[in-house]
């Protein structure tokens, strides 16, 4: 499933071609994907002028000239195809080659763009665990699906003392906490492992044992919340990690790789100066761990 850079990358990708048009029409293809489309989905949609786009975690959120919000989520197969002029591309093309055959093409929004040219914005999902579903404004914070969801870990309301906080009286493994979106929104399997290594943090030791005291934050937390933002920030810069390439709505391409220090790496040598370990997967909660037991404590 796409992780907060790779849905950042394609809200960028997106974003030069959608904001600012016009939508002509849209065209909803069956009746749902993961969720029912909402009630009267194309109409409603119909006429509106996009505004901005947006994101929160693995969420992308289209505003309109009417106060409503589609929120969308790719789920495990979903890709946005772009389709201008003679030109037709997928933002982000991804490591595992998303759909383009034309049966799963379950909705396609017919843009005017603000230069007066015309656009296609196609929603392809193999698998049908994506949706979109329609919320206002007024509403966005407290929908459902975002109301519960933690801090984001793009900016610099995650430090240390708020890791502190987070973890403090927190029985499950570290790896497990950090995935909980109710703490942190957004952090999956491969940037928790990455974050971990380059905190020097073991995935399977207990999360309140990196905690301090009340008023005392310890070193490794700052340590671990550094590693997450930056490995975060580095990531949307490289365009994310499971995306190859990625193609910009003005149809130039740009290569992009995110190199690994510990994901995916198992059996090989540990990258830390002076560690000369070997780095080992294990499995926690269905989803595999990459990590290095010689240097991560």
């Amino acid at each position: 499933m796409p992780e907060l850079p790779e849905v950042e990358t394609i809200r960028r990708g997106l974003q030069p071609v959608m904001e600012g048009s016009h939508i002509l029409a849209v065209e909803q293809r069956r009746p749902d994907l993961r969720f029912p489309f909402p009630e009267n989905f194309a109409a409603r949609l119909a006429g509106r002028d996009i505004l901005a786009l947006g994101r929160r975690a693995k969420y992308m959120t289209v505003h309109l000239d009417d106060d409503a919000v589609l929120i969308c989520h790719l789920g495990m197969s979903g890709s946005f195809r772009v389709e201008h002029g003679n030109r037709q591309n997928i933002p982000g093309e991804f490591h595992h080659a998303r759909s383009k055959d034309e049966k799963h093409d379950h909705a396609v929004f017919h843009l005017r763009r603000k230069d007066g040219s015309d656009a296609r914005i196609i929603f392809n999902d193999p698998r049908r665990f994506g949706f979109m579903l329609l919320s206002t404004m007024t509403e966005l914070e407290t929908h459902p699906l975002l109301a519960g969801l933690g801090v984001e870990p793009t900016g610099n309301a995650l430090d240390g003392e708020l890791i502190s906080n987070l973890m403090r009286g927190r029985r499950a493994p570290l790896k497990a906490a950090l995935m909980d979106q109710g703490l942190i929104a957004g952090l999956g399997n491969i940037y928790v492992c990455e974050a971990l290594w380059r905190a020097a943090l073991s995935p399977k030791r207990t999360a309140s044992s990196i905690a301090g005291r009340p008023g005392r934050t310890p070193e490794r937390c700052h340590r671990l919340a550094e590693a997450i933002r930056a490995v975060i920030a580095e990531a949307i810069d490289a365009g994310g990690s499971s995306l190859r390439d990625h193609v910009q709505a003005d149809g130039s391409l740009g290569y992009f790789q995110h190199s690994f220090s510990v994901y995916d790496r198992e059996g090989k040598p540990c990258l830390r100066p002076g560690c000369g370990g070997t780095i080992k997967r294990i499995v926690q909660s269905g989803r595999s761990t990459f990590h290095c037991p010689a240097c991560q404590r």
